[in-house]
Protein backbone atom coordinates (compact mmCIF):
# COMPACT_ATOMS: atom_id res chain seq x y z
CA UNK A 1 0.00 0.00 0.00
CA UNK A 2 1.34 3.47 -0.97
CA UNK A 3 2.20 5.87 1.48
CA UNK A 4 1.56 9.35 0.87
CA UNK A 5 2.61 12.84 2.87
CA UNK A 6 1.00 16.27 2.50
CA UNK A 7 3.10 18.80 4.06
CA UNK A 8 0.97 22.08 4.94
CA UNK A 9 -1.54 20.01 5.59
CA UNK A 10 -3.36 22.94 7.45
CA UNK A 11 -3.55 25.17 4.67
CA UNK A 12 -5.84 25.27 2.25
CA UNK A 13 -4.65 23.92 -0.24
CA UNK A 14 -2.52 21.01 1.90
CA UNK A 15 -6.07 20.43 3.07
CA UNK A 16 -7.71 20.26 0.19
CA UNK A 17 -5.56 18.02 -1.41
CA UNK A 18 -5.39 15.43 1.80
CA UNK A 19 -9.01 14.91 1.71
CA UNK A 20 -9.13 14.22 -1.90
CA UNK A 21 -6.51 11.56 -1.04
CA UNK A 22 -8.48 10.36 1.44
CA UNK A 23 -11.75 10.05 -0.76
CA UNK A 24 -9.38 8.20 -3.57
CA UNK A 25 -8.43 5.42 -0.83
CA UNK A 26 -5.45 5.21 -2.55
CA UNK A 27 -3.69 4.05 0.28
CA UNK A 28 -2.05 5.46 4.01
CA UNK A 29 -2.50 9.43 4.05
CA UNK A 30 -0.17 11.55 6.40
CA UNK A 31 -1.45 14.90 6.78
CA UNK A 32 1.94 17.11 7.91
CA UNK A 33 2.15 20.31 9.85
CA UNK A 34 3.48 22.16 12.19
CA UNK A 35 0.60 22.30 14.77
CA UNK A 36 -0.85 18.91 14.14
CA UNK A 37 -3.57 19.80 16.90
CA UNK A 38 -5.04 22.04 13.93
CA UNK A 39 -5.12 18.58 11.78
CA UNK A 40 -8.31 16.90 14.15
CA UNK A 41 -10.63 16.86 11.24
CA UNK A 42 -8.50 15.04 8.93
CA UNK A 43 -7.50 12.58 11.45
CA UNK A 44 -11.58 11.62 11.96
CA UNK A 45 -11.26 10.97 8.41
CA UNK A 46 -8.55 9.03 8.56
CA UNK A 47 -5.51 10.83 8.16
CA UNK A 48 -2.59 10.12 9.95
CA UNK A 49 -0.79 13.23 11.52
CA UNK A 50 2.69 13.90 11.85
CA UNK A 51 4.33 17.08 12.91
CA UNK A 52 6.63 18.72 10.42
CA UNK A 53 8.50 22.10 10.78
CA UNK A 54 10.52 22.94 7.58
CA UNK A 55 12.86 25.32 10.58
CA UNK A 56 13.38 21.88 12.26
CA UNK A 57 15.27 19.31 10.62
CA UNK A 58 14.82 16.87 13.16
CA UNK A 59 11.17 17.13 12.66
CA UNK A 60 11.18 16.44 8.93
CA UNK A 61 13.32 13.57 9.31
CA UNK A 62 11.37 11.93 11.68
CA UNK A 63 8.11 12.64 9.83
CA UNK A 64 9.30 11.40 6.49
CA UNK A 65 10.08 8.19 7.41
CA UNK A 66 8.14 5.27 5.48
CA UNK A 67 6.62 7.74 3.17
CA UNK A 68 6.11 6.63 -0.79
CA UNK A 69 5.12 9.80 -1.80
CA UNK A 70 5.83 13.96 -0.79
CA UNK A 71 4.05 16.66 -1.75
CA UNK A 72 6.38 19.55 -0.76
CA UNK A 73 4.13 22.69 -0.95
CA UNK A 74 5.99 25.68 -1.00
CA UNK A 75 5.81 27.32 2.32
CA UNK A 76 4.49 31.26 2.85
CA UNK A 77 7.91 32.37 4.42
CA UNK A 78 9.20 35.53 1.98
CA UNK A 79 12.09 37.56 2.77
CA UNK A 80 16.24 37.14 3.63
CA UNK A 81 16.11 33.26 1.78
CA UNK A 82 13.76 31.63 4.37
CA UNK A 83 11.50 30.22 2.12
CA UNK A 84 14.53 28.75 0.43
CA UNK A 85 15.96 27.18 2.71
CA UNK A 86 13.21 25.55 4.48
CA UNK A 87 12.63 23.85 1.24
CA UNK A 88 16.27 22.69 0.85
CA UNK A 89 15.59 21.51 4.60
CA UNK A 90 12.88 19.51 2.99
CA UNK A 91 14.31 18.22 0.15
CA UNK A 92 17.31 16.98 1.88
CA UNK A 93 14.98 15.13 4.70
CA UNK A 94 13.02 13.57 1.96
CA UNK A 95 16.50 11.94 0.00
CA UNK A 96 17.92 10.71 3.56
CA UNK A 97 14.34 9.29 4.37
CA UNK A 98 14.31 7.39 1.10
CA UNK A 99 11.30 9.18 -0.11
CA UNK A 100 10.49 7.09 -3.07
CA UNK A 101 8.80 10.56 -5.08
CA UNK A 102 8.65 14.40 -4.29
CA UNK A 103 5.81 16.38 -5.71
CA UNK A 104 6.57 20.20 -5.89
CA UNK A 105 4.26 23.09 -6.04
CA UNK A 106 6.48 25.44 -8.37
CA UNK A 107 5.52 28.78 -10.18
CA UNK A 108 5.15 29.48 -13.80
CA UNK A 109 8.48 29.94 -15.66
CA UNK A 110 10.62 30.31 -12.95
CA UNK A 111 13.91 30.91 -14.99
CA UNK A 112 12.63 33.99 -16.15
CA UNK A 113 10.23 35.50 -14.35
CA UNK A 114 10.46 39.30 -12.84
CA UNK A 115 8.40 37.84 -9.95
CA UNK A 116 10.51 38.62 -6.90
CA UNK A 117 9.87 34.73 -5.19
CA UNK A 118 10.64 33.18 -8.50
CA UNK A 119 14.41 31.95 -7.35
CA UNK A 120 13.33 30.21 -4.54
CA UNK A 121 11.08 28.23 -6.65
CA UNK A 122 13.78 27.64 -9.18
CA UNK A 123 16.18 26.75 -6.17
CA UNK A 124 13.43 24.22 -4.99
CA UNK A 125 13.19 22.36 -8.14
CA UNK A 126 16.99 22.58 -8.72
CA UNK A 127 17.72 21.01 -4.88
CA UNK A 128 14.86 18.74 -6.13
CA UNK A 129 16.41 17.07 -9.10
CA UNK A 130 19.85 17.07 -7.45
CA UNK A 131 18.41 14.43 -5.16
CA UNK A 132 17.58 12.18 -7.81
CA UNK A 133 14.86 11.25 -6.39
CA UNK A 134 11.74 10.49 -8.81
CA UNK A 135 9.76 14.09 -8.98
CA UNK A 136 7.16 15.83 -10.41
CA UNK A 137 7.23 19.41 -10.51
CA UNK A 138 3.95 21.46 -10.49
CA UNK A 139 4.47 24.95 -11.69
CA UNK A 140 0.83 26.76 -10.41
CA UNK A 141 -0.15 29.37 -12.20
CA UNK A 142 -2.11 32.39 -10.55
CA UNK A 143 -4.86 31.60 -8.35
CA UNK A 144 -8.44 32.92 -9.23
CA UNK A 145 -8.43 33.38 -5.42
CA UNK A 146 -5.83 35.73 -5.64
CA UNK A 147 -8.48 38.14 -6.89
CA UNK A 148 -10.01 39.02 -3.81
CA UNK A 149 -6.23 41.09 -2.91
CA UNK A 150 -6.82 43.25 -5.64
CA UNK A 151 -10.76 42.95 -6.78
CA UNK A 152 -12.40 44.46 -3.69
CA UNK A 153 -10.47 47.90 -3.35
CA UNK A 154 -10.89 48.28 -7.16
CA UNK A 155 -14.52 47.47 -7.45
CA UNK A 156 -15.32 49.56 -4.47
CA UNK A 157 -13.52 52.71 -6.12
CA UNK A 158 -14.24 51.78 -9.61
CA UNK A 159 -10.67 52.03 -10.91
CA UNK A 160 -7.68 49.64 -11.18
CA UNK A 161 -4.31 50.88 -11.01
CA UNK A 162 -2.17 47.96 -13.08
CA UNK A 163 1.01 48.31 -14.64
CA UNK A 164 0.35 44.83 -16.16
CA UNK A 165 -0.27 46.73 -19.36
CA UNK A 166 -1.42 44.06 -22.27
CA UNK A 167 -0.05 40.99 -20.29
CA UNK A 168 -1.97 38.15 -19.76
CA UNK A 169 -2.62 35.64 -17.58
CA UNK A 170 -4.45 31.80 -17.21
CA UNK A 171 -5.74 32.31 -13.60
CA UNK A 172 -6.79 28.83 -12.30
CA UNK A 173 -9.07 27.97 -9.45
CA UNK A 174 -7.30 26.74 -6.65
CA UNK A 175 -9.15 23.75 -6.13
CA UNK A 176 -8.45 22.49 -9.74
CA UNK A 177 -4.72 22.62 -8.28
CA UNK A 178 -5.72 20.58 -5.63
CA UNK A 179 -7.16 18.03 -7.80
CA UNK A 180 -4.18 18.50 -9.91
CA UNK A 181 -1.68 17.99 -7.26
CA UNK A 182 -3.75 14.82 -6.11
CA UNK A 183 -3.64 12.92 -9.20
CA UNK A 184 0.13 13.77 -9.20
CA UNK A 185 0.42 12.05 -6.19
CA UNK A 186 -1.40 8.66 -7.05
CA UNK A 187 -0.07 8.55 -10.47
CA UNK A 188 3.05 9.59 -9.76
CA UNK A 189 4.32 10.97 -13.52
CA UNK A 190 8.21 10.41 -13.91
CA UNK A 191 10.37 13.23 -13.56
CA UNK A 192 7.82 15.56 -15.48
CA UNK A 193 7.69 19.33 -15.14
CA UNK A 194 4.05 20.53 -15.37
CA UNK A 195 2.17 23.67 -15.86
CA UNK A 196 -1.15 24.06 -14.39
CA UNK A 197 -3.12 27.04 -15.90
CA UNK A 198 -7.20 27.86 -16.52
CA UNK A 199 -8.30 27.47 -19.58
CA UNK A 200 -7.70 30.89 -20.90
CA UNK A 201 -4.95 33.43 -21.59
CA UNK A 202 -6.89 37.28 -20.21
CA UNK A 203 -5.25 40.72 -19.81
CA UNK A 204 -5.97 43.26 -16.90
CA UNK A 205 -8.88 44.88 -19.43
CA UNK A 206 -10.40 41.78 -20.10
CA UNK A 207 -10.47 40.48 -16.26
CA UNK A 208 -12.13 44.10 -15.20
CA UNK A 209 -14.62 43.64 -18.01
CA UNK A 210 -15.32 40.23 -16.57
CA UNK A 211 -15.82 41.48 -12.77
CA UNK A 212 -17.64 44.08 -13.87
CA UNK A 213 -20.83 41.90 -15.61
CA UNK A 214 -20.45 39.53 -12.77
CA UNK A 215 -20.78 42.46 -10.12
CA UNK A 216 -22.96 44.74 -12.12
CA UNK A 217 -20.45 47.26 -11.11
CA UNK A 218 -17.78 49.61 -13.19
CA UNK A 219 -14.49 48.95 -13.27
CA UNK A 220 -12.16 51.16 -15.43
CA UNK A 221 -8.29 49.76 -15.34
CA UNK A 222 -5.77 52.71 -15.27
CA UNK A 223 -2.66 52.17 -16.40
CA UNK A 224 0.26 53.19 -14.31
CA UNK A 225 4.04 52.65 -14.42
CA UNK A 226 5.50 50.30 -11.75
CA UNK A 227 6.94 53.20 -10.10
CA UNK A 228 3.84 54.75 -10.01
CA UNK A 229 2.12 51.48 -8.68
CA UNK A 230 4.31 51.16 -6.08
CA UNK A 231 3.88 54.95 -4.81
CA UNK A 232 0.28 54.57 -4.51
CA UNK A 233 0.64 51.32 -2.67
CA UNK A 234 2.41 53.25 -0.75
CA UNK A 235 0.41 56.05 0.06
CA UNK A 236 -2.61 53.56 0.24
CA UNK A 237 -0.34 51.88 3.45
CA UNK A 238 0.77 48.58 2.32
CA UNK A 239 3.19 47.48 4.26
CA UNK A 240 7.15 48.41 1.96
CA UNK A 241 8.19 45.30 2.43
CA UNK A 242 5.84 43.54 0.37
CA UNK A 243 6.04 46.53 -2.49
CA UNK A 244 8.36 45.16 -4.80
CA UNK A 245 6.89 41.36 -4.36
CA UNK A 246 3.03 42.43 -5.64
CA UNK A 247 4.81 45.22 -8.31
CA UNK A 248 6.82 42.46 -9.51
CA UNK A 249 3.81 40.96 -10.63
CA UNK A 250 2.53 43.27 -12.91
CA UNK A 251 5.83 43.70 -14.09
CA UNK A 252 6.07 39.98 -15.01
CA UNK A 253 2.68 39.95 -16.20
CA UNK A 254 3.46 42.86 -18.70
CA UNK A 255 7.11 40.76 -19.53
CA UNK A 256 5.02 37.65 -20.49
CA UNK A 257 6.13 35.85 -17.85
CA UNK A 258 2.82 34.43 -17.62
CA UNK A 259 1.74 33.98 -20.73
CA UNK A 260 1.35 30.36 -20.91
CA UNK A 261 -1.77 28.00 -21.35
CA UNK A 262 -1.45 23.97 -21.24
CA UNK A 263 -4.05 21.52 -21.13
CA UNK A 264 -1.80 19.69 -18.51
CA UNK A 265 -4.87 20.22 -15.36
CA UNK A 266 -6.83 18.19 -18.20
CA UNK A 267 -4.17 15.32 -18.55
CA UNK A 268 -3.80 14.98 -15.12
CA UNK A 269 -7.46 14.67 -13.77
CA UNK A 270 -9.49 14.31 -16.85
CA UNK A 271 -11.25 17.35 -16.35
CA UNK A 272 -10.59 20.66 -18.02
CA UNK A 273 -9.85 23.57 -15.67
CA UNK A 274 -12.94 26.01 -14.54
CA UNK A 275 -12.66 29.71 -16.51
CA UNK A 276 -12.22 32.85 -14.16
CA UNK A 277 -15.74 34.05 -15.18
CA UNK A 278 -17.19 31.32 -12.87
CA UNK A 279 -15.19 32.31 -9.91
CA UNK A 280 -16.45 35.77 -10.66
CA UNK A 281 -19.79 34.69 -10.24
CA UNK A 282 -19.64 32.60 -7.96
CA UNK A 283 -18.14 34.76 -5.55
CA UNK A 284 -19.37 38.43 -7.02
CA UNK A 285 -21.21 39.09 -3.26
CA UNK A 286 -18.11 38.33 -1.46
CA UNK A 287 -15.66 40.46 -4.05
CA UNK A 288 -17.87 43.32 -3.63
CA UNK A 289 -18.46 42.79 0.65
CA UNK A 290 -14.84 42.36 1.11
Amino acid sequence: MTTFLVTGANGKLGRHVTQLLLEANAGTVIAASRDTAKLADLAAKGAELRRADFDDPASLAEAFKGVDRLLIIATDSLGSGQRLRQHKAAVAAAKAAAVGHIVYTSMVKPETSAVTFAGDHLGTEEAIKATGVPYTLLRNSSYQENLFLSLPSALKSGQWYSSAGDGRIPYIAHADCARAAAAALIKAPLNQTLTLTGPELLTTQEIAAQASEATGKPLAVIPVTDEQLAEGMAHAGLPEAIIPMVVSLDTNTRQGGFDILTDDVEALTGRKPSPLKAFLDANASALMAS
